[in-house]
């Protein structure tokens, strides 16, 4: 008789996380564009979004200035609700060309996943949003990677798949990932083409972790 491991495997959706911590919302932008794209990969892929918990008071964020968060979006308090993504991608607003503290909070929370290799061999890819076009995009990116490295999961930049990488205008945005800019006031909204990269990467990135499926199921 014929092995069936092969179609029952193939026949579960592709699961992708998109996991963000967003302070004023511009992260939380980028996030759907990504969803949307990873959609429109193919009618097997289900993502889910989650947003990391905050660590700032409420007083804090007052005095930030701070919007209410897309109480839509469900707060991910235990990082086990990721074992069955086939891929994760983080986004992250920066500080001081570093990860948050909120995001890194989370992932310092996942060291029972770590001790199981829970992560081992998921696609995880990045995306993230500064102030200014010198704020950090890519060193925000570079400080999530050990955190990759040590759970032994697959980094997935976007490369210059993107065209619109290659445009000479203020953007955000690099072969790290997707990205937008938002001003030091943080009045500046993703661009177009910005959320058209964020869009790409979700493609790619459905893509990469659909093949990877296919693979292992042959």
């Amino acid at each position: 008789m014929a092995s069936t491991t092969g179609s029952s495997e193939t026949s579960k959706p592709i699961v992708i996380a998109i996991v963000y911590y967003s302070l004023y919302g511009h992260i939380a932008g980028l996030a759907k564009a990504i969803k949307a794209g990873a959609e429109s990969y193919s009618s097997d892929i289900k993502v889910k979004l989650y947003q990391v918990p905050e660590t700032l008071s409420e007083e804090i964020l007052t005095k930030m200035h701070a919007p209410p968060k897309d109480s839509s979006i469900p707060t991910i308090t235990d990082p086990s609700d990721l074992l069955d993504a086939d891929a994760i991608i983080f986004g992250i607003s920066t500080r001081y060309g570093m990860v948050p503290a909120q995001m890194k909070a989370f992932m310092d929370s996942t060291g029972k996943i770590w001790s199981t290799g829970g992560f081992v061999g998921k696609i995880a890819s990045i995306f993230f949003s500064t102030a200014t076009v010198g704020g950090g995009q890519e060193t925000a990116a570079l400080s999530m990677l050990p955190f990759i490295a040590h759970h032994g999961m697959l980094f997935a930049p976007i490369g210059y798949t993107s065209t619109k990488l290659f445009e000479l205008t203020v953007h955000g945005g690099s072969p790290w990932g997707s990205g937008t800019i938002a001003g030091g006031d943080g009045s500046r909204k993703a661009s177009p083409e910005e959320l058209e990269v964020s869009t790409h990467q979700g493609k790619l990135i459905a893509g990469y972790a659909s093949s990877m499926k296919k693979g292992k199921s042959t």
